[in-house]
């Protein structure tokens, strides 16, 4: 698709989300995994005489979600498979070859 001066046509469906709505994406999952992280070892301090099977649970999550955490928070800006592409080709135009100029010498 090109305009009449021959531009080149983008698709805004296609377009990434911006980069400081992504930013805080990323920190809000990462925020939410170690509020949860600090509550399960919390959890597990608790119940550690109480229950000792449900804290040992609670403090292997704990352990596993900072890299979890880590990870998902990571997981940003990659294109989403399911968008069109951001850039529409337009068709190969032929190429129109220069005219065999003769030097000024050889018109003589």
């Amino acid at each position: 698709m090109t305009k009449r001066g021959g531009t080149e046509v983008f698709r805004i469906t296609g377009a990434r989300q911006g980069l400081a709505d992504d930013v805080r994406g990323r920190q809000r999952r990462y925020v939410i995994s170690m509020t949860v992280r600090t509550l399960s070892v919390i959890a597990a301090a608790v119940l550690w005489n109480i229950e000792r099977h449900v804290a040992f649970v609670a403090l292997a999550l704990g352990i596993l979600l900072p890299y979890v955490a880590v990870v998902i928070a990571n997981a940003g800006r990659e294109s989403t498979p399911s968008l069109p592409s951001t850039f529409v080709p337009t068709p190969a135009r032929p190429e129109i070859d220069a005219p065999n100029l003769k030097k000024s010498s050889d018109q003589s």
